[in-house]
């Protein structure tokens, strides 16, 4: 009885890989796979170019793949690991290396947290060879939302939102039918700038733009944050996850981070998700789904406090302190080649500003001058994003450009 009790367990294990694995997803998703071993078994990853880190999880997770950005990065950790002793470890790099981590067969679930389109193609392809998908790379759904749906339906694959906004929102839709929708919430919270005058944000630097007063996040997606941009992405991303019309999906700053987002029902209902701001709890969610697992017993420090609830506020954007919205809204109107560029122009321009090169509202400016050059067209695969994202990236360096001189 004991070893069929044994057996059972084993069977019960999902085999983890993790696209992003040295960055804040991936690190508390490893996190949360240590706190439940009879639960998570992590199989493989994808570590970027921190070799460091790295090493330092192989170490520990002995994983069967492990990828890296560079050929040079990965012959720098396969000696490491060779000195160390660890022989059992495959080690690739490049996309086809993060293809193979995310294709691995005795994989079951694959954690999509590679910032921008850098993970798009080991997405797809995880999704076609029917893994479930943990999402928390909004821009693979902004970038090539309509083939990766597909390619989901067609493969009966599950896409669970890690993000915690669209966590939120799946666990709220949980209380109704699709069809029982009127709209959804999505909160924000505001960033470093909710209350600054719109007049001094053609003065932001980088350093400002970086201090995020709620959650820890990288630098890409903290300025998105604070130009209100990354709420623009999940816009887009909800229109895709919840198959809703953008007019159907609104936005309100709330400061406390308390609310993650909220559901209004046809009857007036209202669900709210709330929980504390910590990662490993959409993580948790996703890796578990449909079940529930006991939080407490990861970290004491994720129950709720409901003193938090004592003051809860809630407030529309100023769309002069944010047109990134505005833009995020008409992209979504527009169709798929208008939000490849909106991605693209974003990532080329944040990092313009963060170099500084451009002044904030720089930012918002180089978007709507590409979008305003992309023309419209339906990318019928992958490879197609792939050029019109690049399309988008010389476009915006242009622009930088131009404004440069």
């Amino acid at each position: 009885m004991r070893q069929t009790l044994s057996i059972c367990e084993n069977r019960t294990v999902k085999k983890i890989a993790i696209l992003g694995s040295t960055g804040s997803i991936g690190q508390s998703t490893l996190s949360i796979c240590e706190s439940f071993p009879e639960r998570y078994d992590v199989v493989s990853l994808a570590a970027g170019r921190n070799i460091d880190v790295a090493f330092a999880q192989c170490v520990r997770w002995r994983p069967r793949v492990v990828s890296l950005a560079s050929e040079e990065l990965a012959s720098a950790l396969a000696k490491r690991l060779r000195e160390a002793g660890l022989n059992d470890t495959e080690v690739l790099h490049g996309t086809k290396g993060t293809v193979r981590v995310a294709t691995l067969h005795e994989v079951d679930f694959v954690v999509s947290a590679i910032v921008g389109v850098a993970g798009l193609e080991a997405t797809y392809a995880a999704v076609c060879a029917g893994k479930t998908i943990g999402l928390a790379n909004k821009e693979c759904l902004v970038a090539a939302g309509e083939l990766i749906l597909a390619a989901a339906r067609k493969h009966n694959v599950a896409l669970l939102p890690i993000d915690s906004e669209h966590n939120a929102v799946h666990q709220c839709l949980r209380g109704g039918q699709p069809t029982e929708v009127r709209q959804i919430w999505l909160t924000a919270s505001g960033g470093p700038f909710r209350n600054t005058p719109a007049a001094d944000f053609e003065h932001i630097t980088p350093a400002q733009a970086l201090k995020h007063p709620t959650w820890v996040m990288g630098r890409r997606i903290t300025i998105d944050s604070a130009t209100m941009m990354n709420k623009g992405f999940e816009i887009i991303e909800a229109c895709r996850l919840f198959n809703l019309p953008p007019a159907k999906i609104r936005v309100t700053i709330h400061p406390q981070s308390t609310v993650h987002s909220l559901v209004e029902f046809i009857d007036g209902s209202i669900l709210a998700q709330i929980s504390v701001t910590d990662m490993r709890l959409p993580i948790l969610y996703a890796l578990a789904y449909p079940e529930r697992v006991d939080a407490q017993l990861a970290a004491p420090a994720l129950t709720f406090d409901l003193a938090a609830l004592s003051q809860l506020d809630f407030a529309q954007p100023a769309p002069a302190r944010f047109p990134c919205l505005r833009l995020a809204y008409e992209a979504a109107e527009s169709g798929p080649s208008a939000c490849i560029a909106l991605n693209a122009a974003d990532e080329i321009a944040v990092a313009a500003f963060l170099d500084g090169r451009i002044p904030f509202m720089g930012i918002p400016r180089t978007i709507e001058q590409v979008l305003k050059q992309t023309p419209a067209h339906a990318p019928a695969s992958i490879k197609d994003v792939l050029a019109a994202d690049e399309a988008a990236r010389a476009c915006a360096r242009q622009v930088i450009a131009k404004a440069a001189r």
